[in-house]
């Protein structure tokens, strides 16, 4: 199905379920379990958006490149939102022609719309008109091989000592798809949010998560628990050969037995097994240099993390004031006013997450 409020010439917009769009992602060798369709499903059940994806389709009515967005209206024109809460989702093309000539589609959509813009998470074509923004940055780790070639790549630096240290310690890894370890989970998950001075994300969007996405056997969590109490955590996303790291929590009282480590290294052991191909750890801030080291250590490659902006001008830099204060006052109040705060801020905010 077509959302005919935006067809020029090949150039469409489909309802995130159709199934022309599903099977050209199970097509796409880079595509990751963002750009399936279950994940627009998540968001759209967790946040009410419209789940879409652009479309271009050769002659032959072949899909041949697009990308998953939400629909996000305001005031002034239409604002197509590279997925919310996504941090990596780049367009996808069977050649380097095909994704520029989604590119030059693009911008001849906004050029006769000039009040609309769409945000993409990942890089278009370079052009005049397309703002190509690095936000961040992101960690590679390839996979592809036994998980003992993987620890002997980093022998030598501190995470197989960490590693050994869990064990020793006493500390068992476990990996849950169980609905019953929901609970838990979000308990070391509040936690990490408040102590990080980040929003926390509504409850019923790990629901989501759940019900769409692990119970599907696209997703698990890992646990680490100590005496049979779970003292941090983990939930990786998975499919079409990429495990993506979403979200890590944990009990801070923990970290000297180094609980987070034994979490990442069995998800990396469990990839290994699978035949996976690369782990992606995810956006780190510039600025956040513990987090930028952590994902280094385990031999993973940092690469910009790049955004474009089919825009009038590119976005205004997010206000580092304001997001400080706001962390101070997540981090002073109790774990129901940090909820609150999450419940209040997400779903209203796709159009600046980017």
């Amino acid at each position: 199905m077509t959302d005919h409020g935006l067809v020029l010439s090949s150039l469409c917009v489909r309802e995130a379920e159709d199934p022309a769009w599903l099977a050209f992602v199970e097509s796409q060798p880079d595509a990751t379990v963002f750009h399936h369709p279950a994940w627009s499903r998540v968001l759209a059940q967790a946040y009410g958006y419209r789940p879409l994806a652009i479309t271009k389709s050769d002659a032959r009515g072949r899909v041949v490149a697009g990308l998953p967005v939400v629909d996000h209206p305001r005031s002034g024109g239409r604002h197509l939102v590279g997925l919310p809460f996504t941090d990596y989702c780049p367009p996808l093309a069977r050649s380097p022609a095909d994704l520029e000539s989604l590119t030059r589609a693009l911008l001849d959509w906004h050029r006769k719309t000039p009040a609309s813009k769409i945000i993409v998470h990942g890089p278009l074509t370079a052009a005049r008109g397309i703002h190509l923004v690095a936000r961040a940055v992101r960690h590679v780790l390839p996979l592809g091989r036994p998980s003992a070639e993987v620890l002997q790549s980093i022998k030598g630096g501190q995470v197989p000592r960490a590693i050994r240290k869990a064990q020793r310690e006493g500390l068992r890894a476990r990996i849950s798809r169980s609905p019953a370890d929901l609970d838990t989970f979000y308990g070391l998950h509040l936690q990490t949010r408040r102590r990080l001075g980040v929003p926390v994300q509504p409850k019923r969007f790990l629901e989501s998560i759940w019900d769409t996405i692990i119970a599907r056997d696209l997703g698990f969590v890992v646990f680490a628990d100590r005496d049979s109490e779970p003292v941090a955590a983990a939930l990786f996303l998975t499919w079409n050969g990429t495990i993506i790291y979403k979200f890590g929590a944990s009990d801070h009282r923990y970290w000297q037995l180094r609980p987070n480590n034994l979490v990442m290294w069995t998800a990396i052991e469990w990839a290994c097994a699978g035949g996976y191909d690369r782990l992606d750890l995810g956006r780190s801030d510039l600025d956040n240099r513990g987090l930028r080291d952590f994902k280094s250590r385990w031999g993973s490659t940092e690469v910009p993390l790049v955004y474009s902006y089919v825009a009038a001008a590119p976005p205004s830099p997010a206000p580092k004031l304001a997001m400080r204060a706001m962390a101070r006052v997540i981090q002073s109040s109790p774990p129901v006013m940090c909820r609150a705060i999450g419940e209040v801020l997400y779903g209203r905010v796709a159009g600046n997450l980017a």
